[in-house]
């Protein structure tokens, strides 16, 4: 674990300050994506929640806020931002997914959510910064995340993932045999613009045929003009108010 002092970290507002967590001045830091994926998770008061790969909670601790009375709970291989997000509020276990805790690994959830990292690292360039690269590079493939999660949940429960929209076809081949009802939301920068990521969902024993829904648009006007908050305010609500995604 690398020594940390409170010098090194940032106490950062989401959700209007309605939630605080402490994250790495430098390294990988959580923002919009997380949030984006919290606020579109239906969760119920009494359900249960795996944050896989939680970094420092945001995902798991913004729908608590909006939710509460959940049983969370988070999973993170790098030691020092699963302190922080224990730090932050979230039980927190340090472990790689794919060697989770007996303990883990006896029970099962009704919502399984993950941000897992976006880049693969044998196609591409490793960050100098150790907490950087395990939050943006991964060596674990994305069909092992899925079937993971398949494993911790229970009859009928959810994966819930924010990935790059290129993605998408490993996130249905992943899901095939594993988890049914898949689902994709397309995160477009703007109106007219390509989808640059996606919300996905599946459901543990679903039958229902696969959906493509119309596009979450995250930004007004056609282009950036000037500097500033431009969000819809569907955005703006989730990100300042801390409200669901109307999905």
């Amino acid at each position: 674990m690398r020594s940390t002092s409170d010098s090194d970290l940032t106490h950062d507002a989401f959700l209007g300050g309605r939630l605080h967590l402490w994250q790495p001045r430098a390294g990988y830091r959580a923002g919009v994506d997380p949030v984006l994926l919290a606020a579109s998770i239906p969760a119920k008061a009494g359900q249960s929640v795996l944050d896989l790969g939680c970094g420092v909670g945001a995902i798991a601790l913004c729908l608590g806020e909006r939710v509460p009375g959940l049983a969370l709970m988070g999973v993170e291989r790098q030691s020092d931002y699963a302190a922080l997000a224990a730090r932050n509020g979230l039980p927190t276990q340090t472990a790689d997914i794919t060697a989770l805790p007996a303990d883990l690994r006896a029970r099962s959830f009704d919502h399984v959510v993950a941000n897992p990292p976006y880049f693969d690292r044998t196609a591409g360039h490793s960050a100098t910064d150790q907490g950087r690269e395990g939050g943006r590079g991964h060596d674990t493939p994305l069909a092992q995340w899925i079937d993971v999660a398949a494993r911790r949940l229970r009859h009928k429960g959810f994966l819930h993932m924010i990935h790059r929209a290129e993605r998408v076809p490993d996130m249905l081949i992943g899901a095939q045999g594993r988890l049914g009802s898949p689902e994709i939301w397309p995160i477009s920068p703007r109106v007219g613009k390509p989808a640059e990521l996606v919300i996905f969902r599946a459901r543990k024993d679903g039958r229902a045929e696969f959906r493509l829904h119309s596009p979450i648009i995250l930004h007004e006007g056609a282009q950036h003009e000037r500097d500033g908050d431009s969000y819809t305010p569907e955005i703006q609500a989730v990100l300042r108010d801390g409200a669901a995604l109307a999905l």
